[in-house]
């Protein structure tokens, strides 16, 4: 899993170099790929500052991240930077729904991060499987719904449309101005609860499955 997650850190970021340096060329002379491009040249140069945390986290604090959580992040910022917004693949339906799901799996698994980190060791022997799939599975579509404030508040203040409350420019009314935003909130609940099922079974069977994804000192 540890060179599954190096694989897709190296593909985020030389991805997003040749991102910037192709479409950045096709700028300066003119024929940008799509409209709005520097904009979209600013945000994929921004993922690859996103794209470094887990290696920069490691370098700093002497910390190894538990490689599948680093699999998932990088997976969603691929998802999110490189493809969605650069590459435009938003377009594609249910795009962002996929994208959701696999980042409340993995806030999930930061749920069950979180939980490791705080409970003693001896202590975390007696504590109920079922308690700690509920805390992933609460933790990570918490995350989803603070997301869901953040979207809510960038469109009241900035007059942005992430929340798909508009279509071509005209408001939504009723139930077609909620869609996008229950189509998240339930992807985020869909995925926070499949890693927390598979939490479950795999702590019930075996207790040391938690150390999945505990965090490792470095000395």
């Amino acid at each position: 899993m540890r060179k599954l997650s190096q694989y897709l850190y190296y593909l985020n970021i030389v991805g997003m170099l040749l991102y910037i340096i192709i479409c950045g060329g096709l700028l300066i002379a003119g024929h940008p790929w799509r409209s709005s491009q520097l904009g979209l040249i600013i945000q994929v140069a921004s993922g690859l500052v996103l794209a470094s945390i887990p290696p920069l986290l490691t370098r700093w604090f002497h910390v190894q991240l538990p490689p599948l959580l680093v699999a998932l992040y990088e997976i969603f910022i691929l998802m999110a930077i490189l493809l969605g917004t650069g590459m435009g693949m938003y377009s594609v339906p249910y795009w962002d729904k996929v994208e959701h799901a696999f980042s409340a799996a993995m806030l999930a698994g930061l749920g069950y991060m979180i939980f490791a980190a705080l409970t003693p060791a001896d202590q975390r022997e007696h504590v109920s499987p079922l308690l700690l799939s509920l805390f992933a599975v609460a933790f990570g579509t918490m995350v989803g719904v603070c997301w869901e404030f953040y979207e809510f508040t960038g469109d009241g203040l900035f007059g942005m449309n992430m929340q798909r409350y508009m279509s071509g420019g005209h408001l939504l009314a009723g139930r077609a101005a909620l869609m996008d935003t229950m189509g998240d909130l339930c992807m985020d609940f869909v995925g926070s609860l499949f890693l927390g099922i598979v939490g479950y079974f795999g702590i019930r069977r075996d207790r040391h499955w938690l150390d999945t994804y505990m965090l490792q000192r470095i000395k």
